[in-house]
C-alpha cells in the first residue's frame, strides 16, 4: 500500500500452521486507522517504530517502540499514527486456548486468565515477539514456538490476574445482551434500532446507552465488527470472499472488502492467501 506523502504502508497478517492457536500481524501503517472493533482472542503487539495511539474505554495510550500492549478478549479499542510517520509493530493475536495453555503450564491462578496492564515497557519483551515473527517467516518452529511461549508466560507472569466476569447488570444490561443475541442471530438482515428496542420492550435510547455502556459501542459499529469476524470465519474454512460478503449481510464484494481491511489491517485476498501459506 502506497501512500500519497511518501511513507510506505505494508501489512502481513497470517498464520503459521506450526504455531496453532496464534494469529500474526507485522506491518507499518502510516494513514490507515483502525475503528473500533473487539477481538476473541487476546492482543499483545511490540511497536517497533513511530508511535501507535490506541483508543480503550475512557482512555488512550500512545504506545513507541520498547513496549508492548496487551489487550484482553472482547475489550473494545481503535488505533492510528500518533505521529507523521506513522507506526510499525509485530503483534501476537494467541487464541484463548493457547493463553489458557500457557497459563495452566506456568500455574497461575485459576479462572480466565486476563491482563492488568494495557502497555509496559519491556524492550526485551518487545524484541521476542519480533523474534517470533522472524522465526515463523523463517519457517524455525522449533525457535518461533519456544519464544511464544516464553513471552507469554513473561506477560502472563508480570501482568496477569483473573479476566473478571461481566454479568449483565440489571434491565439495560439484559438487554444489551439480548441485543447482541439477536443481531448474531439475524446478522444478514438486522432490524433496525427501533424494531430492535420494540422486540425487547425498551425505548430505542436506553438500548442505545445500555449497548454501549456494554459493549463499548453502539450496536451498529458492533455488527459491522460481528460481520467482519463471522467472514473471517468463512475465509478460513475457504469460502469466497464473494459469498462471504452475502453471508454476513455485506451488500457486495467491495462493500466487504472496505469494512475487513480497516479492521483486520489486510485486504480479504491477502488474509485469505497468509492462511494458505502459513
Amino acid at each position: 500500500m502506497g501512500t500519497r506523502d511518501g511513507h510506505r504502508e505494508w501489512a502481513r497478517h497470517w498464520r503459521y500452521a506450526a504455531l496453532p492457536g496464534l494469529d500474526l500481524l507485522r506491518a507499518h501503517y502510516v494513514r490507515h486507522t483502525f475503528p473500533r472493533h473487539a477481538h476473541d482472542g487476546y492482543v499483545i503487539a511490540a511497536v517497533t517504530g513511530g508511535i501507535e495511539e490506541i483508543g480503550l474505554p475512557g482512555h488512550a495510550l500512545r504506545a513507541g517502540p520498547g513496549s508492548v500492549v496487551l489487550i484482553n478478549p472482547e475489550v473494545p479499542h481503535s488505533a492510528r499514527a500518533g505521529a507523521p510517520e506513522g507506526w510499525a509493530y509485530s503483534t501476537l493475536y494467541p487464541s484463548r486456548e493457547l493463553i489458557a495453555e500457557v497459563a495452566a503450564e506456568i500455574g497461575t491462578p485459576r479462572g480466565t486468565p486476563g491482563f492488568t496492564a494495557d502497555m509496559v515497557a519491556d524492550p526485551q519483551a518487545s524484541r521476542t515477539i519480533t523474534e517470533v515473527h522472524r522465526a515463523a517467516e523463517a519457517g524455525n518452529a522449533l525457535a518461533a514456538d519456544t519464544m511464544l511461549r516464553g513471552v507469554v508466560a513473561r506477560m502472563l507472569t508480570r501482568h496477569a490476574g483473573p479476566l473478571p466476569a461481566r454479568p449483565p447488570r440489571g434491565a439495560g444490561g439484559a438487554d444489551a445482551a439480548a441485543a447482541r443475541a439477536l443481531l448474531e442471530e439475524r446478522m444478514a438482515d438486522p432490524p433496525s434500532l427501533e424494531q430492535l428496542a420494540a422486540e425487547l420492550g425498551t425505548s430505542p435510547f436506553a438500548l442505545l446507552r445500555a449497548f454501549r455502556q456494554r459493549y463499548g459501542m453502539p450496536p451498529h459499529t458492533w455488527l459491522t465488527d460481528a460481520r467482519v469476524r463471522r467472514a473471517r470465519g468463512l475465509l478460513d474454512a475457504g469460502t469466497p470472499p464473494a459469498e462471504a460478503a452475502v453471508a454476513v449481510g455485506f451488500t457486495d464484494q467491495p462493500h466487504l472488502n472496505r469494512h475487513f481491511t480497516r479492521i483486520v489491517g489486510v485486504p480479504p485476498g491477502a488474509y485469505r492467501r497468509g492462511r494458505a501459506g502459513g
